[in-house]
């Protein structure tokens, strides 16, 4: 059962309605976590902006979904994992394989897996990684500024992780079974 209110994008007035509007422009629904979002129209706005500035960064589409699965896994957000798996499969076009690589970690290419197990480091470590940690980003060629976006790509996750892990956010795309469920068969 959900702990937070989605709200109904017909009844919502004023700032959420705006808000919602435009996502319904852009994505043609409005999903159930940006409709409990909608409660505070500071929060949703805030996801939406970081999220649309992140859009526009050099990691790239696939390496952002890639990078929101590793982190959901880590955080445990079965709302999380269900729509990057989805978003990644239906219009970043991500072979399923390399979604499933991705939540653990691995990636079908060296540079890419560093990036995946950084972030993880970042989650593991509350963000209080060392030099080392640092130096292997950069030696597998990330420059200080895409150091920085996965940096970012792991706050903003944690936001959505976080808020959906709260909230018991009801999971409005296909659902995706936990790792540890399927390690366990």
């Amino acid at each position: 059962m959900t702990r937070l209110k989605a709200l109904s994008p017909e009844e919502v007035t004023g700032k959420t309605k705006e808000l919602f509007n435009a996502v319904q422009g852009k994505l043609g629904s409005v999903p159930n976590m940006m409709r409990t979002m909608g409660n505070s129209p500071a929060v949703l706005e805030g996801y939406l902006n970081f999220s649309g500035a992140l859009s526009h960064g050099t990691l790239g589409a696939k390496t952002g979904e890639l990078l929101a699965l590793s982190i959901s896994e880590s955080n445990s957000c079965g709302y999380c994992l269900a729509a990057h798996t989805f978003i990644g499969e239906n219009l970043a076009k991500i072979d399923k394989s390399v979604l499933q690589a991705a939540r653990t970690g691995n990636a079908s290419d060296s540079k890419t897996t560093v990036a995946l197990q950084f972030a993880k480091t970042l989650v593991n470590k509350n963000g209080l990684v060392n030099d080392e940690d640092v130096n292997a980003v950069k030696n597998a060629g990330f420059s200080d500024g895409e150091i920085g976006e996965i940096v970012a790509h792991v706050a903003l996750n944690i936001l959505t992780n976080y808020f959906n892990n709260t909230a018991n956010t009801e999971i409005d795309f296909p659902k995706v079974p936990s790792l540890e469920l399927e390690i366990n068969k």
